[in-house]
């Protein structure tokens, strides 16, 4: 193979795994068990492509290797595929129960990181009502010996923004955007696009993933 552009995002990089291994790397929908070893038969096929390096290829598999559409997909009795998407074995009890483990784990901490943006928000929002609750006293009791009442001026509200949910194909990587978590949409900066899982780092310093549903524009 012959290539002069460099990959590095690691998005692009699995964009064309899925292009050059369909049988093997499946973009959508249910993924496939990868053979064992099979960043070596990796390594060797994609020896002469300078696209991408051995490096950034570990990363993407990885990632590939790590999602919840992968975890999910490792079934017992399910066969493992080479590159080709030939059957390479079926999935041993003890990976299969790994897999599981490792799903949960990351449901947990994913779910953690939700009611924590969520507390977090519920705060935010609360402040503000607490201090319009409370007056200062001087100013209270000069309002009792008040003779007379001016009549209170209206209050100027700032124009509503009509914040809408967006599309994914709107979305990219350094965006400013808001998360809808809670009663208020949290700002934040998109910093990773992995297909529809959408991960942004709050400005509150939480990061979170979200689908492009929940992001608002």
């Amino acid at each position: 193979m012959e290539s002069t552009e460099k990959l590095t995002d690691t998005n692009a990089i699995l964009a064309y795994l899925y292009e050059t291994f369909p049988l093997c790397f499946i973009a959508e929908g249910e993924a496939k068990p990868l053979k064992i070893g099979l960043f070596q038969d990796l390594a060797e096929r994609l020896a002469d492509d300078s696209k991408v390096s051995k490096t950034q290829l570990r990363i993407a598999i990885r990632r590939y290797t790590n999602s919840w559409r992968y975890l999910k997909a490792l079934k017992e009795g399910v066969q493992r595929v080479d590159l080709d998407g030939n059957p390479c074995g079926a999935l041993e009890a003890e990976h299969v129960e790994h897999a599981q483990k490792a799903l949960k784990e990351s449901q947990d901490k994913a779910r953690a990181r939700r009611q924590e943006v969520n507390k977090a928000a519920g705060k935010d929002e609360q402040k503000p009502r607490d201090a319009a609750k409370r007056k200062p006293r001087a100013k209270a009791e000069f309002a009792k010996k008040a003779v007379g009442k001016k009549p209170a001026a209206k209050k100027v509200e700032a124009p509503a923004v009509n914040l809408v949910p967006a599309e994914l194909s709107q979305l990219s990587s350094g965006q400013k955007v808001n998360v809808k978590l809670g009663a208020t949409p949290v700002p934040g900066v998109i910093s990773d696009i992995n297909k529809e899982d959408i991960q942004v780092q709050l400005n509150t310093g939480l990061t979170v993933k979200v689908k492009a549903e929940h992001i608002l524009l």
